[in-house]
């Protein structure tokens, strides 16, 4: 029997998820043992098969229509979508901006930041002017299994990758599940 196929991405966030994915240390061998580990932001290949994949993690927000693309892709081209982590559970941090104009979030970002210098503009780019609200996965495609957590940590991780690559779903329970 073949073994099971996941990829990964991430949208509007800050990676963490995938760090604390990278945190399982050894035991990503554990996972590569049990699945085929396809696309993800940390290999080569950045998007899922055209055949399809068993499983897929999707990370962070979605706050323009290319993170959108990313979930429509994804959702078509997997059985299961996972939501991993709070940005993506029900947008997080990012969503924070929701309630300011745009006008005054890229202003903040690119004027007025600390790190900004005197000639510090705000790029003309429709996509980036555009007032997209910060949105969960699930706001925009069906979500299979969330995984909340900021970021959720490494054992929680490998339990859900695990389980998934077993055929089983998992349960997410006890010291398992944070809302932190």
């Amino acid at each position: 029997m073949a073994k099971p196929k996941i990829a990964t991405d991430w949208m509007c966030g800050c990676a963490g998820c995938h760090m604390s994915l990278l945190d399982m240390d050894e035991r990503i061998i554990q996972v590569a043992e049990l699945a085929d580990i396809r696309a993800t932001p940390i290999t080569d290949l950045k998007e899922p098969d055209e055949s399809g994949v068993d499983v897929g993690v999707l990370e962070g927000g979605i706050n323009n229509t290319a993170n959108e693309e990313v979930a429509i892709r994804m959702r078509k081209r997997c059985k299961i979508l996972v939501a991993l982590g709070d940005c993506a559970v029900f947008g997080g941090v990012p969503a924070m901006r929701n309630f300011f104009k745009i006008e005054d979030a890229l202003r903040r970002a690119y004027v007025e930041t600390e790190s900004t210098d005197s000639e510090g503009k705000i790029p003309d780019d429709p996509e980036l002017c555009r007032q997209i609200r910060v949105r969960s996965v699930q706001e925009v495609v069906p979500v299979d299994i969330f995984v909340p957590g900021c970021p959720p940590d490494a054992d929680t991780i490998f339990y859900v990758l695990a389980e998934l690559a077993q055929g089983r779903k998992p349960e997410l329970k006890g010291e398992l599940l944070h809302w932190d």
